[in-house]
C-alpha cells in the first residue's frame, strides 16, 4: 500500500484547499505567534531538532510534482503573520537516524521512488544541516532547502536552495551575498491586499541568473485567495515570472 494519502487517487478542484486547511485544525499553526529562535551555535550537526519526516509530492517551486521526503526542522528566526506551518513541536534526533528514516520513506515496494529530499521548517538554516546534507547526497538523494534567506550554512555544492524572501517592516532588503551566490530560485509570496506583498521585491536578484517564482498567499479566505491568485498570474504574465501554486493543497496531501 502506498504511504501517501488516498487523496492522490483523484485530483480535486481548488475548492479542496478549504478541506485541506480544515485538516490542519488540530495543529497549532504559527501565524506569527511563534517564538523567534536564533541560530543554533556551536553544534556539530549530529543532533537536530526535528518536527516531522514524511513522504509527499513537492507542491511548489522548481521541483513541483516530484515525489519527495520532507524533513521539517524546528524553530524559526522570523515570525510571519501568514505562516500556516507548525514547527514548534520538535524533538532531538540524530542525523544518522534522520537519514535512515528518509531512506525508508523513499521506498515503495522496496524500490526508491522518492529521490528528492526537501529540508524545510521553520528555518532549516538555524541548525547545522551540513552533515545531514552531506549524508543525503552520499546516499544518492537530490537535496533541496527551503529558506527565508536571512541565515547561511556552508552546505555542499549540489544542494538546491529555494529562497522565499520576507518583507521586513513593509519592505524587502537585499539577501546575504553568500545566499545570493548559491540560490537556485526565489519564490515571492503575493497578496492583493497586503501592500508589502503586492509586488516582487528587489533582494539582489537583478543581473543574476536566478529563477523568480510568484506564489499566491493562502489567507484562509476564499475571496482574498482568488484575488491573490489573479494578482500572481498577472505579475507572471506582465513581468515574465514563473507561477507557483501550492499543488499539495489542491491535492489535499501534506
Amino acid at each position: 500500500m502506498s504511504r501517501l494519502n488516498d487523496a492522490t487517487s483523484a485530483i480535486p478542484t481548488f475548492a479542496v484547499i478549504t478541506s485541506y486547511n480544515s485538516r490542519l485544525g488540530s495543529k497549532q499553526l504559527m501565524f506569527g505567534k511563534n517564538p523567534i529562535r536564533p541560530p543554533v551555535a556551536g553544534d556539530d550537526g549530529q543532533l537536530l531538532q526535528i518536527v516531522e519526516i514524511f513522504p509527499t509530492l513537492q507542491g511548489e517551486g522548481p521541483f513541483t510534482g516530484h515525489p519527495a521526503v520532507f524533513v521539517r526542522l524546528g524553530g524559526c528566526n522570523l515570525a510571519c503573520g501568514f505562516c500556516d506551518t507548525e514547527f514548534e513541536e520538535f524533538s532531538p534526533m540524530r542525523v544518522g537516524d534522520v537519514v535512515t528514516q528518509v531512506a525508508d520513506l523513499s521506498r515503495e515496494h522496496h524500490e526508491r521512488v522518492r529521490r528528492l529530499v526537501v529540508l524545510t521548517g521553520g528555518e532549516p538554516m538555524r541548525q547545522n544541516i551540513v552533515p545531514l546534507c552531506e549524508q543525503l547526497l552520499a546516499h544518492g538523494f537530490t537535496v533541496q532547502i527551503e529558506t527565508n534567506g536571512t541565515l547561511w550554512r556552508a552546505v555542499p555544492e549540489g544542494v538546491h536552495i529555494v529562497c522565499s524572501p520576507k518583507a521586513s517592516q513593509g519592505v524587502y532588503h537585499s539577501l546575504r551575498s553568500d545566499v545570493l551566490s548559491r540560490v537556485d530560485a526565489l519564490k515571492f509570496i503575493i497578496s492583493d491586499t497586503q501592500d508589502a506583498y503586492r509586488e516582487v521585491g528587489e533582494v539582489g536578484q537583478h543581473g543574476r541568473d536566478i529563477a523568480v517564482y510568484v506564489q499566491p498567499m493562502d489567507e484562509y479566505d476564499a475571496a482574498k485567495n482568488a484575488a491573490n491568485l489573479a494578482r500572481a498570474a498577472m505579475l507572471a504574465q506582465r513581468d515574465g515570472y514563473l507561477l507557483s501554486l501550492q499543488t499539495h493543497k489542491i491535492m489535499g496531501i501534506p
